[in-house]
């Protein structure tokens, strides 16, 4: 192979893979704990920093990383804050929120993501009945819940597709 066929090759193999995984990460925030956002992140840092090495970065590169930067700790922050928001709408206690929360990540460590997505609201609806003793202010306080969920999947979904937009303008600019 003559280098600059390899360096074609080497370019459109970065590329490619950069957008599979960029794909795999707005694809994986369906699932609630898997950290679709950073994922991104990551595969636009390892872009950047192979650009860097073969000096292909220029300061319009750098710039739309570092949008690309602030998109994740923003959409990493809005997702909790979207559902809490929702369920202290209904006036439910911080201590009920925390066990919602601390349900997903342990059962999601033990067992599967989908098993967390389950155990999240679950756990609410337990720590809220047993708060109320009772079954219908409970059950409303964790349809909230996944209200809040949705409209922070679909936050953290346009966030993760603007991340996409402003990597395919630094990419092919």
């Amino acid at each position: 192979m003559d280098p600059n066929s390899l360096k074609l090759f080497a370019e459109v193999f970065l590329e490619v893979s950069t957008f599979i995984i960029l794909l795999l990460g707005l694809f994986g925030l369906l699932i609630p704990i898997f950290p679709g956002l950073t994922i991104m992140w990551i595969a636009t840092l390892i872009y950047a920093i192979i650009q860097a090495i073969v000096g292909n970065m220029t300061w319009v590169g750098w710039l739309l990383f570092a949008v690309i930067t602030i998109l994740m700790i923003g959409g990493n922050i809005v997702d909790n804050i979207i559902i809490a928001k929702h369920v202290r709408d209904k006036n439910v206690p911080w201590s009920s929120i925390l066990w919602a929360f601390a349900a997903g990540i342990v059962v999601s460590l033990f067992f599967t993501p989908i098993a967390g997505m389950i155990a999240s609201p679950l756990g609410l609806y337990l720590a809220e009945w047993r708060r109320l003793k009772e079954k219908k202010p409970a059950f409303d306080n964790t349809k909230a819940w996944m209200t809040g969920w949705g409209w922070s999947l679909a936050a953290r979904f346009g966030i993760g597709t603007v991340m996409i937009a402003f990597w395919g303008l630094w990419a092919y600019l």
